[in-house]
């Protein structure tokens, strides 16, 4: 069974079309890298796949239970709100510009939403953060706050904190955008180790050689649709769409 399964999604905003009927599956252990221009609809895609944004049309569907679903008049109608709740539980999302809790420690950014949501004891919670910073290469910073820490720190945090909630998978947006060079390196080896611990990951990104090393599949957007999509070897050796050779000759 699918950790995720998206079928025809559309979203407009006023007479825009930003996503034309998306179709994308996503099974345990996979991971997935989503390319493409600028304006393609990507972070629109991951927005809905994360509920944070409402489809116009289509279906989303996490581990076989229904999240939103087409009505007879072909809009989308959604679940319950405990349903989504459910559903929200199987995934973490780790954003471009980390999102953390600036007037949080670190540690309180990490086991806040594991004391109120998953409803563990503080000291759970913490052995989780503790765990997970010493994975991420930051035990010394629990007591620090997002400010004292770089970009890269930061979106390190970031990342444990989405992890310390357990999702069955995990999407980043974009998660290098904000960060220079040097600091892109430290969150990509991150990712790496991620891919081969089998974390299911959806991850939508510009590093167009860091896609073809750690995806299992890579999906290629343009202009709100899934143009093709492949093993990474074949997308980014021998692509079939004249759209995707004139986008990847630009890297």
């Amino acid at each position: 069974m699918h950790i995720l399964t998206m079928n025809q999604i559309k979203k407009s905003y006023a007479d825009t079309q930003v996503l034309k009927g998306i179709d994308l599956c996503v099974s345990p252990g996979e991971v997935v890298s989503i390319i493409g221009p600028s304006g393609s609809g990507k972070s629109t895609l991951l927005r809905c796949a994360t509920l944070l944004t409402r489809i116009d049309s289509g279906e989303i569907i996490y581990d076989g239970m229904p999240v939103a679903w087409n009505d007879g008049d072909g809009k989308a109608v959604y679940a319950s709100r405990s349903v989504q709740k459910k559903a929200a539980r199987s995934f973490g999302l780790v954003f471009q510009n980390f999102n953390l809790f600036p007037h949080y420690t670190v540690m309180k950014n990490l086991t806040d939403a594991q004391v109120s949501v998953l409803k563990l004891s503080k000291q759970e919670a913490q052995a989780t953060a503790e765990a997970l910073l010493e994975k991420m290469g930051l035990s010394d910073k629990a007591q620090a706050y997002p400010c004292q820490l770089s970009g890269g720190q930061q979106q390190r945090v970031a990342i444990a904190r989405a992890l310390a909630m357990k999702p069955e998978i995990l999407f980043f947006d974009e998660p290098t955008s904000a960060l220079d060079p040097e600091l892109t390196g430290e969150i990509l080896k991150v990712i790496r180790q991620l891919a081969q611990e089998h974390m299911t990951m959806v991850i939508v990104t510009h590093e167009m050689r860091f896609a073809r090393e750690v995806s299992d599949r890579v999906v290629f957007m343009d202009n709100g649709a899934v143009v093709e999509q492949g093993a990474p070897e074949k997308l980014f050796s021998n692509p079939d769409s004249p759209r995707l050779q004139s986008f990847l000759a630009k890297f």
